[in-house]
């Protein structure tokens, strides 16, 4: 495998985590800051009232992306699956 190869798979594996980890974090940190600009506004200093809704919101960001995530998941493993074949054959 070459340098060039490793770079490559490298920055494969970079986008799929952001293609995995992305949409979840976005969705908490929206959540996060909507309750907290709540908090802000009511003076209600609760630490578990972000819980609940952060909580509902992954769930249905999961449910919403969750194909698009087994998708991605699904087609980088058999990159990584393919690329092992070319090398243990060669």
């Amino acid at each position: 495998m070459t340098a060039a190869e490793t770079g490559a798979l490298l920055a494969e594996t970079m986008v799929t985590i952001i293609k995995l980890g992305g949409p979840p974090l976005i969705a908490a940190l929206a959540v996060g800051v909507m309750i907290a600009l709540f908090q802000a506004v009511t003076q209600i200093n609760e630490a578990t009232l972000t819980f609940i809704p952060k909580l509902l919101v992954l769930g249905v960001t999961m449910m919403l992306t969750g194909s698009f995530m087994f998708t991605t998941l699904a087609t980088y493993t058999r990159l990584l699956f393919d690329r092992m074949v070319a090398i243990g054959g060669s």
